[in-house]
């Protein structure tokens, strides 16, 4: 019957009209592809190329931060200043009601002053993890691998109606927090995780929200950060002047 096609027809008719849609397709797919096949390990050194570069990173090798905190949950505000020194050592010095409470790990030992005591007594074990991974220096992010750290990359996730890039981060301890990353500068906004409530002492959900970022010894710090548990807020943190590369000495960090 002449209405009816010929197999010849339907192949011309496949070229003419199904093709241009496949090979669309196709073409859409290999586009996309270099978004969909980005790995853990493209995105961390796509950080590190915005934080500075690795170079750059690891010329720091020790730095200090000094600014100011308030306790929004508590109503109580003071000073703080930050001492890092490579490869894991950290230091707290908190000025608050006319005490100074300090807090440090010195590689082996984490310890803290008693402000009731003067004293200095050596941390709980859960306290001790805590800084531990906060004493972890630039091999966290330039040799992972070497201190237990490992980033896995999830599914993007959008807060506030912002679109990030969501990097988990696992530390050899167990513990795990989520890094959310801007896709348009690679630099990390936020960071999810659990932690201890200083008023109840319990575990909470705890996002910090990370900001003002400024060049200091060619890479790119924060300078601020409002930290909310279970949802409300619990502490700003703004720091006025971060120095690097000033020669602490390993005996700052030590228990005394």
């Amino acid at each position: 019957m002449p209405w009816m096609l010929t197999r010849s027809d339907k192949e011309d008719i496949m070229r003419k009209k199904f093709m241009p849609v496949v090979v669309a397709l196709l073409v859409a797919g290999s586009l996309a592809a270099p978004a969909q096949g980005q790995t853990a390990k493209d995105v961390l050194a796509k950080l590190i190329d915005a934080m500075g570069g690795r170079q750059a990173i690891a010329a720091v090798k020790d730095s200090t931060l000094s600014g100011t905190f308030e306790f929004v949950s508590m109503g109580m505000s003071g000073a703080m200043t930050v001492y890092a020194k490579e490869p894991n050592k950290v230091r707290v010095d908190i000025e608050l009601m006319g005490m100074v409470i300090t807090q440090a790990y010195d590689g082996q030992v984490a310890w803290f002053v008693n402000p009731q005591t003067g004293g200095t007594e050596e941390m709980s074990a859960a306290q001790a993890s805590e800084m531990q991974r906060r004493g972890m220096g630039n091999d966290m992010l330039l040799n992972p691998e070497k201190v237990g750290v490992t980033y896995t990359l999830k599914d993007r996730e959008t807060v506030e109606n912002k679109e990030y890039i969501v990097l988990e981060q696992k530390y050899a301890d167990g513990y795990t927090a989520k890094l959310y990353i801007d896709p348009a500068t690679y630099l990390v906004m936020r960071q999810r995780g659990k932690g201890q409530n200083p008023m109840t002492q319990a575990e909470a959900d705890t996002d910090t929200v990370i900001s003002d970022y400024r060049p200091v010894n060619g890479i790119k710090m924060a300078f601020s950060s409002v930290t909310f548990q279970d949802g409300a807020e619990m502490m700003r943190i703004t720091f006025a002047k971060v120095v690097c590369n000033t020669g602490l000495e390993d005996s700052f960090f030590v228990k005394k």
